[in-house]
């Protein structure tokens, strides 16, 4: 009798503790996302940039784009392509401090910080200490501005899902192929439309999908999926500093004519 009872209390024990488990399960999975107090969803954090497991790998630490999610080219879109020169302004003007630009920085292989509140989305990039200013509060874009490099976005929220769209940029690179293939300089065009789309995946991963709608060049708008890992193990050491200031006119310490 002392046996049945002692199983008995081993089997109440066990659920016991699977119950107590799945409370435990619940009441996380209650806080996920994590929100702000004005109940959006807070990606504020530090992460390692955008990456994929599809297609081409960059023979750079960089991520770039899979070219079998390119639609067809629209006539004379193929200056897409655009080969290298031997003039190292052109071939790889950041060695001489210019900027990477949008998307083809947050593709760079250095950490990015989100800081989130009500009314602006911070991207906070190591890479250049390239600083991306993103409104939430519902503004239409600017009129009667320069395009530039990184363009001018504006974001509003889909449900948990933040929508940025960026508009008025220059033509520059569009990611590091050109470190893959040097016949390959992938520039886009200054009718250049990028939507980003983020949310959270999981506590561990941001779900990051970007958008390219370049009608110069393509004959349609393209997506390609990306993941951002959060690390909160980088917070300590933080973002570091990146400075280009110093031999901007001689890449590598060689000057040419």
């Amino acid at each position: 009798m002392i046996m049945k009872i002692s199983k008995y209390a081993a089997l109440a024990g066990a659920l016991s503790g699977i119950v107590f488990a799945s409370a435990a399960l619940l009441a996380q999975q209650s806080k996920f996302p994590p929100r702000t107090p004005d109940g959006k969803p807070d990606l504020s954090g530090i992460y390692q940039w955008p990456k994929t497991d599809e297609g081409e790998k960059c023979k750079c630490s960089a991520t770039i784009f899979d070219r079998n999610k390119f639609p067809p080219f629209k006539p004379g879109g193929e200056a897409f392509y655009e080969p290298r020169t031997g003039d190292p302004r052109h071939d790889e003007p950041r060695d001489f401090c210019l900027p990477a630009g949008f998307p083809s920085g947050m593709l760079s292989a250095n950490a990015v910080r989100f800081i989130q509140n009500k009314n602006f989305l911070v991207m906070a990039h190591e890479f250049q200490a390239m600083t991306r200013l993103i409104p939430l509060d519902g503004r239409p874009h600017r009129k009667g501005i320069e395009p530039s490099f990184y363009g001018d976005p504006v974001g509003h929220w889909e449900g948990d899902t933040l929508v940025v769209e960026t508009t008025n940029f220059k033509r520059w690179s569009l990611d590091d192929y050109f470190y893959t293939n040097p016949k390959e300089y992938r520039m886009h065009s200054d009718a250049l439309r990028t939507i980003e789309r983020i949310s959270w995946k999981d506590p561990k991963t941001l779900s990051y999908k970007l958008t390219i709608d370049d009608p110069k060049i393509f004959t349609a708008a393209w997506s390609q999926d990306f993941t951002m890992t959060p690390h909160p193990d980088w917070e300590q050491m933080g973002i570091f500093e990146y400075v280009c200031e110093e031999n901007n006119r001689c890449p590598g310490g060689k000057c040419g004519k």
